[in-house]
């Protein structure tokens, strides 16, 4: 067995997934021994849970934009990990989906991450990731974070998030794409160089 087949039985024989299992879920995560990048976003939505599969839909196409990655290998690569907050999509909430329980990265991520022992950097995805990761060193908001990711390096890169509702976020801001962006892309592509 697998290190990643012991942790999703692992997952799924938690109580706490109970609800999720019945639903046929299965955890979505992708964590090779030799992964040098962690993807860490917040959690499945409702099409990628019943694909099967993170990141198929149009905020994963804007992801591999971001990264300069190509789909075979944003999906294949073994050194690439990708860790949501939690594994599950939960529903619907009030403003969009349920967002992670707050007690599932704590539970899961130090015990797939202590496996991940080539990871060079965690790409933090949005203000969940963020939050969880950065604790008291965030600055006052996201934009801020992100506008000073350097601070950050060489363990998280923060990222807004990729979905499409951002574009607002994006167009408000330039500097991302002429800034953030490229050196991403060149640090993404030298930790994937063999």
């Amino acid at each position: 067995m697998t290190f990643e087949e012991k942790i999703r039985k692992e997952i799924l024989e938690d109580e706490e997934n109970k609800e999720l299992k019945e639903l046929g879920y299965l955890p979505l995560f992708k964590a090779d021994k030799r992964a040098r990048i962690a993807l860490i976003g917040q959690a499945p939505g409702r099409k990628a849970q019943e694909a099967g599969a993170l990141w198929h839909d149009q905020s994963g196409l804007r992801l591999m934009d971001f990264l300069g990655l190509d789909e075979e290998t944003f999906f294949t690569s073994p050194y690439i990990a990708h860790l949501p907050m939690d594994f599950f999509y939960l529903g619907k909430g009030k403003n969009g989906d349920i967002l992670p329980r707050k007690d599932f990265a704590e539970k899961w991520h130090p015990k797939i991450l202590a496996h991940l022992d080539q990871l060079k950097l965690k790409v933090l995805i949005g203000r969940t990731a963020q939050d969880f990761y950065l604790k008291g060193r965030k600055e006052k908001n996201l934009t801020e974070t992100v506008r000073h990711y350097r601070g950050y390096l060489p363990d998280y890169f923060p990222l807004v998030h990729p979905s499409p509702r951002n574009a607002l976020w994006m167009k408000k801001n330039p500097w991302f794409e002429k800034e953030v962006l490229p050196d991403l892309k060149d640090l993404v592509k030298d930790l994937l160089r063999d």
